[in-house]
């Protein structure tokens, strides 16, 4: 039977030679193996008498374990020098170019929307705010909207759960009344904002959209005013005039109520998009209703005003050419870095 320490002895002196892992392996081989020093001592107990093989296996055990242990301290020992021979090898060169990092972009309905904050600004606007978990009351009542109104069957609105009072807004017009009784007359603000409908997701209809909803109070205000304000609008916004139409529409916080429709830049004859129209509905707008004034505290013998509310998801589209608007809001990174 083989000597515990001389054998222990002289695998550690071996091990001490190795240089890399695989020459320890190697030497793990030659003692450990299928046909190493120990599996040929452990073959040999059968052959001792009873008494002594209980002895015999216990000793080859503690013998394979110790080795298998001096074996795991030599790797570990080469590992840890590679270590600390890279670390000393790796300085600093100030020489050298700065790691690239890949710079994030602004989302397209971002880039639109501060492009028309800047507009309004140089128009004398002011960019406003107001909260996405509306009341009921500014979102539709003080809007001219009762509860009994049919124009809140094509609102499709999300109310929060317990508290019939709350909503997610449907537009962003609820700022309107709240400015009113925030500021006194008269003012120009725009309001840009996420709204949220119940609605058939398609190529020109998600369930959450943007919009910026526009407002100007003051004495004397005309449909001439209203208009020449949006052809200003337009024309900042695209740098040219559009193909445009003003009709009239209906909106219970304005009065006249106005739509103002761009041809569709995706057709001649109609698609999805304009729904076999040609026209896109761009911009609904009109005079501020009295009743809406009252809301907001103000008279409306004595104050006016017009108001107005830009889809900037169809606006984007527009601009930009795409024919789908949930492409804007669905997170592909391949389509979103072409902005």
């Amino acid at each position: 039977m083989l000597d515990h320490d001389e054998t222990l002895g002289q695998a550690r002196e071996e091990l001490e030679g190795c240089l890399d892992v695989e020459a320890t392996r190697a030497v793990e081989r030659r003692y450990l193996g299928k046909q190493g020093v120990v599996q040929g001592q452990l073959a040999e107990i059968p052959r001792l008498e009873p008494d002594a093989r209980r002895a015999a296996g216990q000793a080859a055990n503690r013998l394979k374990q110790d080795l298998q242990q001096a074996v795991q301290e030599r790797i570990e020992a080469l590992e840890s020098a590679d270590i600390a021979a890279q670390r000393a090898g790796t300085g600093f060169d100030a020489t050298l170019p700065a790691p690239h990092s890949q710079r994030g972009g602004l989302h397209p309905i971002t880039q639109v929307t501060r492009e028309l904050e800047d507009l309004f600004r140089s128009m004398g606007y002011d960019v406003l705010d107001g909260p996405e978990v509306e009341l009921d009351y500014y979102n539709f009542e003080a809007l001219n909207i009762p509860g009994d109104h049919p124009a809140r069957d094509s609102h499709d609105t999300f109310f929060c759960q317990g508290d019939g009072h709350l909503l997610m807004r449907t537009h962003t017009s609820p700022v309107q009344v709240r400015a009113m009784e925030r500021f006194e007359p008269p003012m120009r603000i725009v309001v840009p904002g996420k709204c949220f409908r119940q609605e058939t997701t398609d190529a020109s209809h998600d369930h959450t959209f943007h919009q910026m909803e526009g407002l100007v109070i003051d004495r004397n205000v005309s449909v001439s005013h209203l208009i020449g304000a949006m052809k200003t609008l337009l024309r900042g916004i695209f740098g040219r005039d559009l193909d445009v139409r003003l009709r009239p529409g209906f909106f219970p916080f304005v009065e006249p109520g106005f739509e103002l429709d761009a041809r569709c830049p995706f057709c001649t004859d109609g698609c999805s998009v304009c729904k076999k129209t040609t026209w896109i509905e761009l911009l609904p707008c009109g005079l501020v209703h009295p009743n809406v004034l009252r809301s907001g505290g103000l008279d409306p013998d004595e104050w006016g005003g017009f108001a107005f509310g830009l889809g900037l998801s169809r606006l984007v589209m527009l601009k930009h050419g795409i024919d789908d608007v949930r492409h804007l809001l669905g997170g592909d990174l391949r389509f979103l870095e072409q902005f």
